[in-house]
């Protein structure tokens, strides 16, 4: 199964398109293209991870590797970065273990 995400991540105007893929409904492997340079790092450490096992991934009772990543190689970059979770919702529906329904955050600025 295939996810595409795409991510415009806030005020800092840049946007980021991560196609999620797995062939076997558990092991996802990610294509990640951006115009952010933080993630365009971010994306060559995913890479570097390989399959990842959306399984273990969601598991209570462990650390995300991809979310843990993502903390660790996102250096520079804003730490409530919507890219992370959009990467691990696609994952969740590459794997089949989620359906494929947009999140949505909507900010207003407080009175």
């Amino acid at each position: 199964m295939k996810a595409n995400v795409e991510i415009s991540a806030g005020i800092c105007g840049f946007r980021t398109i991560a196609i999620a893929r797995s062939e076997d409904s558990q092991n996802v492997s990610f294509e990640i293209s951006t115009d952010c340079e933080n993630i365009r790092k971010l994306s060559e450490a995913v890479a570097g991870l390989g399959l990842l096992d959306a399984y273990e991934e969601i598991s209570t009772g462990g650390d995300s590797r991809l979310l843990a990543c993502c903390r660790r190689e996102l250096k520079g970059c804003c730490s409530g970065c919507a890219v992370p979770t959009g990467f691990f919702k696609a994952m969740q529906v590459a794997a089949g273990l989620a359906l494929p329904q947009d999140i949505v955050i909507t900010m207003k600025k407080g009175e």
